[in-house]
């Protein structure tokens, strides 16, 4: 195949992929081409709506993440996701493929009544939708990024319910568009409510890659507020970017709050490996707070038992504070692994 004919074939299958239907079930679909800007066609559709009624899109899904299915109590299944609930009665639905790679496109679903939307939902787009016999709308022409702005401005609304507001940073961070990264630095704004900072700085470390990781860094270096900078710590942990583990021993040995130099150690431990490790152990020797370095004990014992039991053995044995060998024996003695038994039977024997 020649290289032109070839592109033009990607392209063509890209297309088709992001263009496809949602696969809905038990609703009477009424299909429609967004005219105008995106924003106030979607408000207008939202005014006509007095009755409940779903509201549905394609957009490109951000790589690696998928949205999967629900309804059936398990998040692949062949049977519907009910978005409705699951009635009384069902009938099984055919079976299907399921694929375990990340698709390419999220779908994006609004539950609207009383001229205003009351649940947002995603989904996998080869996922069977059964709307519960309401009527469901599907639009086409929905641009990825006018997509991401209309559930911003619902993310960040005083007047949308907190589940809503929620379901749209969630929605947000897993479009395939790099405006959803401008847009979660925006929810992550100092004037933000603090339970929105929280979720875009999680969603920047989870699913935005290298771009999510630099925005939650400058934010975490530099945020006023120790309760968001401690949050910010799992936020790295969940980051895939070479430099999130730096950053997280950064704020272990430098945050000006000793509640969140242990939440960064705690996570640390969750990651594990020898730059933690090391970071751990300078924080049980070198930090001026106390409840830091118990932290810093107890983020040992959170480490694979081959690498934290050796090192609180060591702690309790030859550590110059009285209340970290303390903490480092309590750990040990929660651990029950062999090695922490016969170090007491030595302590006890007073060898």
């Amino acid at each position: 195949m020649k290289l032109a004919a070839f592109a033009g074939a990607v392209v063509l299958a890209a297309t088709t992929a992001f263009a496809q239907s949602p696969r809905v079930v038990n609703a009477a679909i009424d299909q429609r081409a967004v005219t105008g800007p995106f924003d106030t066609f979607f408000q207008a559709l939202v005014r006509q709506q007095s009755r409940p009624a779903w509201v549905g899109y394609p957009v490109p899904a951000v790589p690696g993440h998928r949205a999967g299915c629900w309804g059936n109590g398990e998040s692949h299944t062949s049977a519907p996701s009910y978005l409705e609930g699951r009635p009384s009665t069902t009938t099984a639905a055919d079976d299907r493929t399921v694929k375990l790679e990340g698709d390419a496109t999220l779908l994006v679903l609004f539950r609207v009544e009383n001229q205003q939307v009351g649940r947002i939902e995603i989904f996998s787009p080869e996922c069977d939708l059964d709307a519960g016999g309401l009527p469901f709308i599907s639009l086409t022409g929905v641009a990825p990024s006018d997509s991401v702005r209309l559930l911003a401005g619902l993310a960040q609304s005083t007047s949308a319910p907190p589940r809503v507001a929620r379901s749209a940073v969630t929605a947000v961070a897993l479009h395939g568009d790099p405006s959803a990264d401008t847009a979660l630095e925006q929810m992550m704004g100092a004037t933000r409510p603090l339970e929105i900072r929280k979720q875009a700085a999680f969603w920047l470390g989870a699913a935005r890659g290298e771009r999510g990781y630099q925005l939650l860094r400058a934010a975490a270096e530099h945020d006023a507020s120790a309760e968001f900078r401690k949050e910010a710590t799992f936020a790295l942990s969940q980051s895939t970017a070479p430099g999130a583990i730096d950053t997280l021993i950064q704020m272990a040995k430098a945050d000006a709050a000793a509640a969140v130099r242990g939440q960064a150690l705690f996570w640390l431990a969750q990651k594990a490996g020898k730059k933690a490790v090391g970071a751990i152990t300078d924080a049980i020797d070198n930090d001026p707070e106390a409840q830091v370095k118990e932290r810093a004990v107890f983020a040992l014992s959170q480490l694979p038992k081959d690498e934290g039991v050796p090192l609180l053995v060591g702690i309790a044995r030859s550590n110059r504070d009285p209340k970290v060998r303390q903490r480092a024996m309590f750990w040990l003695g929660q651990s029950k692994d062999p090695r922490a038994v016969a170090f007491f039977e030595e302590v006890l024997k007073g060898k």
